[in-house]
């Protein structure tokens, strides 16, 4: 039973954890944008043209880890099957990047071995992945 005498607390909303919340949300947010963002070149403003086409270009990933297992697009792959699902993936693109990350521990021949391999497929246009010193 409530007596007449006493004050009813005034309700309150405590706005902290919500805060607290959207600095979190934010914070990831901030932090896997960054991730997403691959800026080789310097941001430049580009010239407009009227016949000006986006290149379609297929980007193959080939991963060689230090024990010399080989990768394709995070699939693991005999280096002897190489050639043919390089070729598949190109297909009638008729052109294709094919971008190797080796590991520097990998021995030298392993990367040749593959290099010479993939430069075998038609269409395929090698890169090396390398980190900025």
């Amino acid at each position: 039973m409530r007596l007449p005498d006493e004050m009813e607390p005034p309700g309150q909303i405590d706005i902290v954890p919500m805060i607290d919340i959207i600095f979190s949300i934010l914070a990831y947010v901030i932090i896997s944008t960054l991730s997403l963002t691959r800026s080789a070149g310097l941001p430049v403003n580009l010239p407009s043209a009227k016949t000006a086409q986006p290149q379609q270009t297929k980007q193959i990933n080939v991963t060689i880890e230090s024990d010399g297992d080989v990768f394709l697009d995070r699939q693991p792959i005999q280096v002897d099957s190489l050639k043919s699902t390089v070729g598949a993936l190109i297909g009638q693109q008729q052109e294709g990047l094919v971008i190797i990350n080796a590991d520097q521990q990998v021995d030298h021949g392993r990367v040749v071995k593959v290099m010479d391999i993939l430069r075998q497929v038609p269409g395929a246009k090698l890169a090396i992945a390398a980190t900025k010193e």
